[in-house]
């Protein structure tokens, strides 16, 4: 930030949390009749601006932006039947794609994102993982800044292998009832889960090593929070927490394997991720154990004599397949609100500012010029900052990655929230799916985000509703 700028941003905080606090007072002793004139913002249903659609079926994520041409309309396409078809195993008469493995999560990118939507952890034990996985690392930092891997099972807990090989182990998640009672007396039972890696094939996983769980999230919009300027996000950033709000965002820098720098993270749960494309071409390699030009070594370990076993080539999708799939992941559309004009929504969106969860879940941003012109110069409202935020111990990971914490996670954008349900049949939430609603995610809450948790469970009962009732019209 330059100097310059620094009075005007705190005098902009100070502004803020002044409005803030005025609101939350005035929300405390507010009836029906104090809301009649709040009104929706102009275009306040176009979370996406023009990047917006209205089709609210199961199929509600699964629709290209407005605005595209011939010729990306049919990348799109080609794009979506990769995203969707199975991956199979080398050698293979579907030459473009075979090379699964020799161990995965997932035998398609559609997967963990089923109808590009969002996963969920097992429902029940013995149930294999719909979108959920476990990236480990050890202590320290590994190569270009990044994380080091287990030496034995890698960087990602895979469950899954090819005819022939025997699989890493099984994923076990069980749950330990975590109880909370709110300040008028209703209570809310929380599953806190546990993780086991179990029946493992390989020998002993190193006894320092971290456990991160990662849900899938949905796909849409990632075209647009790419759009956003850098320099706009980073205003955002408080780390020192000058305005002394309790809140301390700052920004995430990993490596980008082709410009081999450090840049802005803006993807994934921490942040990990620079551009929509390392994300996909991370996926195809920690997931279904296809390599890229970005990614181009197998998911191996020394136990195996890897040269003996069947690949689908070097990479096993070529880049232009894999632009494919990164232009069809940032096209996705934006699904619109639904009862945005409703009046106990309408309340909900002014008690959601006035306990400040606005002060992570950004509203508004205007996209810059992107490559893509039907993202380019949108007003949009993802409500996230895309910034690490510490969310407290009772979250925390303990895997630190770049920059992040283990105690640190990335602001999820809360665009699309309100159909997952409509689209994946669960309402499960959080970094790794242990929040069964958007109650329950609220609960889990801390660190930066205490003292807003215990405004909203400060709330009298309808009021906590129409806070939800807003979230899920997101």
């Amino acid at each position: 930030m330059k100097p310059s700028n620094y009075k005007i941003k705190i005098d902009r905080f100070k502004f803020r949390a002044m409005l803030g606090l005025l609101l939350l007072l005035a929300a405390s002793c507010n009836t029906a009749d104090d809301y009649v004139s709040l009104v929706p913002e102009e275009g306040e249903e176009r979370s996406g601006g023009n990047a917006t659609s209205f089709i609210f079926s199961p199929d509600a994520f699964g629709f290209s932006v407005d605005g595209l041409s011939l010729d990306e309309q049919i990348t799109f396409g080609v794009g979506n039947s990769l995203f969707n078809q199975n991956w199979v195993t080398a050698p293979a008469s579907t030459t473009a794609r075979d090379g699964l493995g020799p161990f995965f999560n997932a035998r398609s990118c559609s997967g963990c994102h089923f109808k590009d939507g969002r996963g969920r952890p097992p429902a029940f034990e013995g149930e294999l993982a719909h979108g959920l996985l476990l990236r480990l690392t050890l202590p320290g930092t590994g190569a270009n800044g990044g994380t080091i891997p287990d030496p034995i099972y890698g960087g990602q807990f895979q469950d899954n292998s090819i005819l022939g090989v025997d699989k890493e182990g099984v994923l076990k998640v069980t749950y330990e009832t975590v109880g909370i009672t709110y300040p008028d007396g209703s209570s809310v039972d929380l599953q806190k889960p546990i993780y086991e890696m179990v029946n493992l094939n390989y020998g002993a996983m190193n006894s320092a090593v971290q456990v991160s769980p990662r849900v899938a999230n949905q796909m849409i919009g990632l075209g647009l929070l790419d759009a956003i300027p850098e320099s706009v996000l980073l205003s955002y950033e408080d780390e020192s927490d000058a305005d002394g709000d309790g809140i301390s965002g700052r920004a995430n820098y990993v490596y980008d394997v082709e410009s081999a720098s450090l840049k802005l993270g803006r993807f994934g749960w921490k942040a990990n991720q620079p551009t929509v494309k390392q994300q996909v071409a991370a996926a195809f390699s920690g997931d279904l154990g296809i390599t890229s030009s970005l990614f181009p070594d197998e998911n191996c370990n020394e136990t195996l004599n890897c040269d003996e076993i069947a690949n689908g080539g070097s990479p096993e999708i070529p880049d232009d397949n894999l632009d494919n799939v990164a232009f069809y992941s940032a096209t996705l559309s934006v699904p619109a609100r639904r009862d945005f004009d409703n009046e106990e929504v309408l309340q909900g969106k002014e008690l959601f500012h006035s306990i400040n969860c606005s002060g992570c879940h950004i509203a508004t941003f205007q996209t810059g010029t992107s490559n893509i012109t039907a993202l380019s110069n949108q007003t949009i409202r993802p409500y996230t900052d895309l910034l690490l935020h510490d969310m407290g111990d009772a979250l925390s990971d303990n895997a630190p990655e770049f920059k992040a914490t283990g105690n640190e996670w990335r602001t999820p954008p809360l665009w699309g929230i309100g159909l997952i349900k409509t689209v994946n049949d669960h309402t499960n939430l959080l970094h790794d799916g242990r929040a069964r609603n958007i109650e329950e995610a609220i609960l889990w809450h801390g660190g930066e985000a205490e003292t807003i948790k215990n405004n909203f469970m400060d709330l009298d009962k309808d009021d906590r509703a129409k806070i939800i009732k807003f979230i899920e019209t997101l």
